[in-house]
């Protein structure tokens, strides 16, 4: 019988990504399919903090091994800003998640203005944490370096990858089909190496 495994997250391009880079032996669940559940505030000082309060959080609230990832963005020139407050960094609530992460990049790029773009370095960050009920199980990271562009490019992924400039790509994450991202994002390497040890953990 397939392990049933919840997704902390109500965002369907995450839960996208794991179901299509952790394959087929798991029933994959997610935050939607919990309606009345208490959300748990992400309020750590730190991606892994963030990532385990999350994991242990909803899965002693549901009883499921939960995955659970924080992700962000770190500008070097905003002393690595925007960081673990990347989804709420315009300050703005918004139940339209696109329009929330135009007005986030809206307020990157206007901070950016004056910086050349030798200085406008920047990393997406993603720690993920699997959890049961009982304790952490498996704890992993993935980073993606690249630019901050001057404006939005693409149309593809979501938050701010259409400003987020992968120079050996020559393109914006949000130019990238699902399968280039999957291969050099934070959150695909970070699920890269969950990969085996949830194998593992499985068997």
């Amino acid at each position: 019988m397939k392990r049933k495994i919840l997704v902390a997250s109500t965002n369907p391009g995450k839960l996208g990504e794991l179901r299509a880079m952790l394959g087929r032996d798991v029933r994959w669940v997610s935050l939607a399919d919990f309606p009345g559940i208490e959300e748990i505030a992400e309020d750590g000082p730190t991606f892994a903090e963030n990532a385990r309060k999350k994991a242990l959080g909803y899965a002693r609230a549901t009883g499921l091994w939960t995955i659970a990832d924080d992700s962000g963005l770190m500008v070097n020139a905003l002393g690595g800003a925007p960081g673990v407050k990347s989804a709420r960094f315009s300050g703005e609530k918004e139940t339209d998640r696109g329009l929330l992460d135009h007005k986030n990049m809206a307020k990157l790029l206007k901070l950016l203005k004056a910086v050349p773009s030798q200085k406008r370095t920047a990393r997406f960050v993603c720690r993920l944490c699997l959890a049961s009920p009982e304790k952490v199980l498996i704890e992993t990271e993935g980073t993606l370096e690249g630019i901050i562009a001057q404006s939005e490019i693409g149309t593809n992924g979501f938050g701010y990858d259409p400003v987020f400039f992968v120079p050996e790509m020559k393109k914006t994450v949000a130019q990238l089909s699902p399968g280039q991202k999957n291969a050099i994002s934070h959150r695909g390497r970070a699920i890269a190496k969950l990969k085996p040890l949830l194998t593992e953990l499985l068997r």
